[in-house]
């Protein structure tokens, strides 16, 4: 039996063996715990008198006493993998033989209990509790019940189990500011499973982040604290279990085993992006015409001789073909330049047996250079070719802090070609020549590719237009949109269209784009109106074919050449229903009428509303009662019985019109009739 010495935790040797009760020797005393508020062991020494000297024994009795206080262990409380608690009772927490141990774990709704075996010499085995909850802190506390059922707390231990780990992972653009910010969506077992914040890690480039971050809602949160352009990979997510007792916090994390992430945020667009149009000069166009960019655009005649007539000698220089492209117009040149033509079958041949004749000349007659003789003898002049023009376009680098690795600069002409070119991240001027008129777009993106993230490119920050005439005449993108846009109404079918633009905006006519807004409330086979069902453009400020009783959207938009400016504030207008015509009424007896009209062939309403008037002998009040209303449809002629009149009394019909506008409007009060029944 394990003496009261060993179980109080002074049975051990500094190596760590047990000692039995032949140890201590034969007759060694009883020894008990000491009081509250002393240590356990021998009793202080006093101050030694004066004269006095300490026995030996009591000197190394007190060292051999801190040295197996030193070495004891309290029972042992460990968490495994399977998120089981197991307890094991150590020899310094044995008190008595006859005492019983039992544990207590408290965490959960409720508290458990769990008495250890019965042992002697041996300790027993450990207890193991099957934790429910992943992630909660559980309070391990230790009873021991002596033989008069007296329970005592011996001490307490406190444990956190492991939070589960997340299963899946999604990261999206936060659509207000993808440059910065990502939409963070886990998935994770959320029965039983209990944790406070998130340990988010990743590396930011070749920089190492770790954060703990706790505002998630339902597995969501936004994060918006990255950097633009930057490859956020190994994307790793940790649910983490927190829990503070007698001032100590206890930390879990949980594992890994979600497929890491990586991303890439967006980067920021260049900024104060401009073109200018450079005209080349006629004159020295020859000493420029062999040096054109290869991001310049090329028309159909690629090739373009100077004024020198082509001679084909015994080996005649190979003709290059023309390369025609459906996609660009035409253009003829004078009678200066040429273009050459892919040689007919049946040119080798006649070329090679030249030799020793007359030389065949590939070219236009002199007499035939000035111009093309017209019908009536006259010389009509070319029109002139196309001189190409230099495009200079310019910007400055995304605002920092913005990662990227160049620019994509995108020319689209006439809506149907577009150039696709690439330049470093040090390059803010772009030179070429444009070779055809027509109506160019250029907009100039960040990209950033560095990394393993896929590539990105920015957000097209600005989109430039303008037009080159066949003259070469540069014509900019017009920027303003009218203002003070005012429809003023001039009959049931006509309304005049006003507004106001700056001198500066230099358009020369406008485009007045008018919808039906009521067309679409109709059912296709009740429409009363098909003009407006559908957006029309008109050059004209007088808006015409109007409906009756129909609702119009108008927008304005300046237009210069071929270029349309930004569209104006939308106006909304409607037109005041003409009302019915040829109210009848027909008798039907004291009691009853039937009322009977026509509507106008042109117009468009919601319904007919039928009201009458009259003195109403329970509330002793005369006034207008809508008695009835009837739904719009396409037939010109309508009618309804009324019931339930007062015999010998004095009545009003009146039948209104009433339309599908906000607000709504009718007419007319005028279409009314008496009866007296």
């Amino acid at each position: 039996m394990l003496s009261q010495f060993a179980i109080a935790g002074h049975g051990s040797e500094p190596g760590g063996r047990r000692q039995g009760p032949e140890a201590r020797g034969q007759g060694a005393e009883e020894q008990h715990p000491p009081p509250p508020g002393r240590p356990r062991g021998t009793r202080p020494p006093s101050s030694p008198m004066p004269g006095r000297r300490r026995a030996p024994g009591a000197r190394s009795c007190l060292l051999w006493l801190f040295v197996l206080l030193k070495n004891a262990e309290p029972f042992q409380v460990t968490v495994r993998e399977d998120n089981c608690i197991i307890v094991s009772l150590e020899a310094s927490d044995v008190v008595s033989s006859s005492s019983v141990y039992v544990v207590k774990i408290a965490g959960e709704s409720k508290n458990y209990f769990f008495q250890f075996e019965e042992f002697n010499s041996t300790l027993p085995s450990p207890v193991v509790f099957n934790a429910k909850y992943h992630g909660l802190y559980y309070i391990v506390t230790l009873l021991v019940v002596n033989s008069n059922m007296v329970s005592k707390s011996a001490r307490s231990i406190t444990v956190l189990t492991k939070p589960l780990p997340v299963s899946n992972v999604s990261i999206y653009d936060y659509k207000p500011s993808p440059e910065t910010g990502v939409l963070f969506e886990i998935q994770y077992q959320e029965k039983y499973n209990v944790f406070t914040r998130v340990n988010i890690s990743y590396w930011e480039g070749k920089d190492y982040r770790t954060m703990l971050y706790k505002d998630f809602f339902k597995g969501k949160t936004v994060f918006n604290h990255w950097l633009p352009g930057i490859c956020y990979s190994n994307i790793t997510f940790q649910l983490v279990s927190e829990a503070t007792f007698n001032k100590s916090t206890l930390v879990e994390y949980s594992g890994v085993q979600h497929e890491p992430k990586q991303h890439r945020t967006v980067p920021y667009p260049p900024r104060n992006i401009s073109v200018q149009i450079v005209p080349i000069n006629r004159n020295n166009w020859e000493e420029h015409s062999g040096n054109f960019a290869e991001e310049s655009f090329i028309g159909p005649q690629e090739i373009i001789r100077k004024e020198k007539l082509s001679h084909f000698s015994d080996n005649p220089p190979e003709i290059p073909a023309v390369n025609t492209s459906a996609a660009w117009p035409e253009h003829r040149y004078n009678s200066t330049e040429y273009e050459t033509t892919s040689q007919p079958y049946w040119w080798p041949n006649e070329a090679e047996s030249s030799e020793g004749e007359e030389e065949f000349v590939n070219a236009v007659s002199s007499d035939y250079e000035a111009g093309v003789i017209n019908v009536s003898g006259k010389l009509t002049p070319d029109p002139p070719s196309f001189l190409p023009v230099q495009m200079v376009l310019t910007w400055l680098p995304p605002k920092p802090p913005t990662a990227f690795d160049g620019f994509h600069i995108n020319i689209e002409r006439e809506e149907n070609s577009t150039e696709f070119l690439t330049v470093s991240e040090d390059t803010h001027k772009f030179v070429a020549e444009l070779k055809e008129p027509g109506k160019y777009k250029l907009s100039v993106t960040t990209f950033s590719s560095s990394g393993s993230c896929e590539v990105r490119g920015s957000q097209s920050g600005k989109t430039l237009s303008f037009y080159i005439s066949p003259t070469g005449e540069w014509i900019e993108e017009l920027t303003e949109k009218p203002h003070h846009v005012t429809v003023t109404v001039l009959s049931s079918t006509t309304a005049l269209t006003s507004w106001t633009a700056s001198q500066e905006s230099g358009s020369n006519s406008t485009i007045v784009s008018v919808v039906s807004l009521t067309c679409q409330k109709q059912k296709e086979s009740q429409r009363l109106e098909k003009h407006y069902c559908t957006e029309v453009n008109s050059s004209s400020s007088l808006i015409e074919n109007l409906v009756p009783g129909a609702q119009y959207q108008v927008v304005v938009y300046l237009q210069k050449g071929p270029l349309v400016g930004p569209p104006s504030d939308p106006v909304t207008f409607s037109i005041v229903p003409t009302g019915i015509k040829d109210l009848t009424l027909y008798p039907l007896g004291p009691t009853a009428v039937v009322l009977s009209w026509n509507r106008p062939f042109l117009g468009v309403f919601r319904k007919y509303v039928v009201e009458m008037f009259y003195f109403n002998p329970s509330t002793m009040t005369s006034e207008w009662t809508t008695y009835y209303e009837i739904a719009a449809t396409v037939s010109l002629t309508a009618s309804v019985r009324i019931a339930n009149l007062l015999p010998a009394w004095y009545y009003n019909f009146r039948v209104t019109m009433v339309t599908w506008g906000d607000p709504e409007l009718s007419c007319c009060d005028s279409s009314t009739i008496s009866f007296i029944t």
